[in-house]
């Protein structure tokens, strides 16, 4: 569906009482129900394919995308984090991080506050997964629906990472923009999905679009630390009542799909999509599954809304 057929706002900054400014978009009509979109670790809101944000609008959402702190146009924060620090913390031994997962979900909440939204069902990816389930557990009245796609719970048992993506992860990245396009496409290709392949082209242009945004190793690191400190929610979930769809592919590097399984084990109720050879991507090829499903999972919220 070609992005033009929906409402396309300017990029935005909103100056946050969390004490950020948060860079934002928006897809569709406001008056439709708010969707918050919230991406994974070091991603900026242009890894949201503006198709996919276009195809989850013509679903009467009002589509929010947005940078995180410490990624593309939002504010970069302090604290210095050394590989020693990444270290430690992928031990367990982190103390006094940065900022935390709490942090960035406030952050969240903030944006909704300054757009006039209550409420929203909210999406999020990898890192932003984690964001959106902290979301839910900190003001459950406020998120409609939760999805949740190749994420994990905190628990160090399930939803592990490759440990041979870290040295990858810790690189290096700011020192041309041809470096910076090159090793992102190395470091797709292990982690992409291996029956739906991004074609070079295509990621090329989305390592290009994401350096002309203003890459930040730095905040890279600290949301590393942020995400290797996080407790363990798999108790906590178990209190979430609002409909929860958790998303995973089979062949996800990155997050094994343990996590997946975890996570909608823990939620009562919850409808459990894995798709067979899906690495830690959405692929083209799997925006309109994407997209039916978060709908399907919105459309339960609203069902239990007019009981």
């Amino acid at each position: 569906m070609p992005r033009t057929t929906v409402p396309v706002s300017d990029e935005h900054v909103a100056p946050l009482p969390t004490g950020v400014d948060i860079c934002y978009q928006t897809f569709g009509d406001p008056a439709g129900q708010p969707l918050l979109l919230v991406m994974g670790l070091g991603g900026p809101m242009t890894w949201w394919d503006p198709d996919f944000c276009a195809m989850l609008a013509a679903e009467g959402f009002f589509v929010i995308r947005y940078d995180n702190r410490d990624t593309g146009r939002s504010s970069r924060c302090g604290g210095r984090v050394n590989r020693r620090h990444l270290v430690r913390s992928f031990l367990g031994r982190t103390s006094n991080p940065p900022y935390t997962l709490d942090d960035l979900a406030a952050d969240g909440f903030a944006l909704l506050d300054h757009l006039g939204s209550d409420r929203a069902h909210v999406t999020g990816i990898s890192m932003g997964g984690m964001i959106a389930q902290t979301m839910a557990l900190a003001a459950p009245d406020r998120v409609l629906s939760l999805t949740s796609i190749m994420s994990s719970t905190g628990r160090r048992t399930v939803g592990w990472q490759d440990p041979r993506l870290l040295p990858m992860l810790v690189a290096s990245r700011h020192r041309s923009r041809e470096a910076y396009v090159e090793q992102s496409a190395r470091l797709w290709k292990v982690i992409g999905s291996p029956l739906y392949p991004d074609t070079t082209e295509a990621v090329r242009a989305r390592a290009v679009e994401t350096w002309d945004r203003g890459i930040n190793p730095a905040g890279v690191a600290r949301q590393m630390v942020a995400v290797l400190s996080q407790p363990d929610r798999s108790q906590a979930l178990r209190s979430l009542r609002m409909p929860t769809l958790v998303i995973h592919g089979t062949h996800d590097k990155m997050v094994h799909v343990s996590g997946g399984r975890a996570t909608s084990r823990a939620v009562p109720g919850s409808e459990l999509l894995l798709v067979p050879g899906m690495g830690h991507d959405v692929p083209v090829k799997l925006h309109r599954t994407f997209v039916e499903a978060i709908a399907r999972n919105a459309a339960r919220a609203r069902r239990s809304a007019d009981r």
